[in-house]
């Protein structure tokens, strides 16, 4: 069985409830290629399903909630309730809030290069991690690739505007076989889900 990368930590800020922890959900292909879902309707789904104080950020499928149960049934319950609720096959990728804070300030490059597009992909198997970290030694002379510190299971890249589906790692991740482990989002909507 592959490893995953399922990062659990509690959560220090803000009012949380007795034994609950923040989440960071990061939604997989959501509001791109053909799966269109109104932020709204997956909050109330999920609040439903029993999470609670859920909140999205932008319509790329960011998701902030409390719950009481690990990361992993977390991601298990949140893929489950969307699958059930919108007909798609869902993938999610969950990270507790302390966690996306560290993976963020780990970013290896220069967070606002004027011209290029900063990255963290999301990766849920270490043999994929593996995999997509390799192509650092066969990025274009404008591409930056880096794995991120284990265990955080994090892979960053920078890529000249304009040219993310165009890169090596763009055209690579856009294979099906990296859909239900992978995801990715630029720095700045990660500094939103933070806020």
């Amino acid at each position: 069985m592959p490893r995953a990368y399922v990062a659990v930590a509690s959560f220090s800020g803000g009012l949380v409830q007795s034994g609950m922890a923040k989440f960071a959900a990061f939604l997989r292909g959501v509001n791109v290629g053909g799966v269109n879902l109104k932020m709204a309707e997956v909050a109330t789904a999920l609040t439903d399903a029993g999470f609670c104080n859920v909140r999205t950020i932008l319509a790329s499928g960011n998701v902030l909630l409390e719950s009481t149960c690990g990361a992993a049934e977390v991601r298990e319950k949140t893929e489950a309730t969307l699958r059930e609720r919108f007909g798609y096959d869902a993938w999610a990728l969950i990270y507790d809030v302390d966690t996306v804070r560290t993976i963020v300030a780990a970013y290896p490059f220069e967070c606002e290069l004027e011209g290029y597009q900063s990255y963290v992909t999301f990766v849920a198997d270490a043999a994929i991690l593996d995999e997509l970290s390799a192509l650092a030694d066969t990025a274009g002379p404008d591409e930056n690739i880096s794995r991120g510190p284990d265990p955080l299971g994090v892979l960053y890249w920078q890529v000249p505007k304009g040219s993310t589906l165009d890169s090596t790692i763009g055209q690579t991740m856009g294979k099906k076989r990296y859909k239900s482990s992978t995801t990715t989002r630029n720095l700045r909507t990660l500094a939103k889900v933070l806020r």
